[in-house]
């Protein structure tokens, strides 16, 4: 059983919080170093946001809390076109990650020691695994992390997890990241943005939409069943 994986992101994640530098990722710091993180962008003109995306998706593959700190930053430095690319390559390649890594460590495990519940929770998300994950994903009632791990226990495939990620974190990663490419004069007054624009009913209604219409494949194939169940036995020959 290989637990290296798994083992290596949990170690990492307390290290980074042992070390205290999760203080780092913050509207203050951004504040206070914002001049010299400019410089530091301006100076490596189209590495800045490659390097950006790779301490990104570290961040979310080590679960590392900040997420939506993060994604302000990159719409502030980066703009709305390349902060959202950046943001949602980034998250995926992150998200995809710690899915490899907890499929290998836990999921046999937990196959073995779960009772039926597990198993018929792992059925239903294996069969509608694309629809529901779109929800999960469009509508940020768990945390990021959380919804990573989920379906590497319950043995969706990767092919389906990195499609459902990707489209499903690019509606609220863009209204973040828009959010975020205009905090400048915020910033200067000394403010910090709304961090729960994204539950405010203007953003969630469509959001709440999209997830309702990735749901519905789930529910014709039930309302197919239900006909196939009601529907009498034809005998041979008639």
């Amino acid at each position: 059983m290989r637990v290296a994986p798994l083992a290596v992101l949990l170690c990492g994640l307390a290290l980074f919080l042992a070390m205290g530098w999760h203080r780092y990722i913050s509207f203050e710091q951004l504040r206070e170093h914002r001049e010299a993180l400019e410089q530091w962008i301006a100076a490596r003109g189209i590495w800045a946001p490659v390097i950006y995306g790779l301490a990104y998706a570290a961040m979310i593959a080590f679960s590392i809390p900040g997420g939506a700190v993060a994604t302000l930053v990159g719409g502030f430095f980066f703009g709305l076109v390349t902060g959202s690319i950046a943001v949602v390559v980034s998250a995926t390649l992150g998200a995809t990650i710690l899915f490899l890594a907890a499929r290998s460590a836990l999921g046999a495990i937990l196959r073995r020691k779960s009772e039926g519940w597990l198993h018929r929770m792992e059925e239903g998300f294996r069969e509608n695994a694309f629809s529901y994950l779109m929800v999960l994903r469009l509508i940020p009632l768990f945390p990021f992390w959380l919804v990573n791990l989920v379906p590497a226990f319950l043995g969706v495939k990767l092919r389906t997890y990195v499609i459902a990620t990707f489209f499903g974190i690019m509606p609220g990663s863009v209204v973040y990241v828009s959010l975020g490419n205009g905090i400048g004069a915020l910033l200067e007054s000394g403010g910090s943005p709304d961090l729960g624009i994204v539950f405010k009913a203007e953003i969630l209604l469509p959001l709440v939409g999209l997830a309702i219409l990735s749901m519905l494949p789930v529910v014709y194939k039930r309302v197919q069943r239900r006909k196939a169940a009601g529907r009498p036995d034809v005998a041979p020959g008639d």
